[in-house]
């Protein structure tokens, strides 16, 4: 089975995309995840959408709008709300997960590697065959 991150952006306009992406996709839908981080002193997030992976050939998208979401403590975001409407909307709860930021990976692959090994050891992604 191939599992592949496929970034969108940052999330600024590219999480229209992301969103549309999920409600195309309904029928295949696995999982709407909200991966947080923080960079430079300040809590950011990625969202991803997890799709079930094709019937042919095995392939699984992971599609990633990449750490560009301010998170805030005290308030919801325009964009988390618009992330958590469509997960409503889908019947899905959004995963939260802290993780360590892009930055710290030599790579950005080595960076999706390590997601793929967190989703993976957590059963939120089949396992390597």
């Amino acid at each position: 089975m191939i599992q592949r991150f496929i970034e969108l952006g940052e999330g600024y306009s590219d999480i229209y995309e992301l969103i549309e992406i999920a409600e195309a996709n309904e029928h295949r839908l696995a999982h709407l995840l909200q991966l947080n981080t923080i960079i430079n002193q300040k809590t950011v997030c990625s969202f991803v959408v997890v799709l079930q992976p094709t019937a042919i050939g095995k392939f699984q998208p992971l599609y990633i709008c990449r750490e560009g979401i301010t998170v805030l403590e005290d308030k919801v975001t325009q964009r988390i709300e618009l992330f958590e409407k469509t997960a409503a909307k889908l019947g899905k709860e959004i995963i939260r997960f802290d993780v360590k930021p892009s930055t710290i990976f030599h790579e950005k692959e080595l960076y999706f590697n390590h997601l793929i090994a967190i989703l993976r050891l957590n059963h939120l992604i089949p396992p390597m065959q």
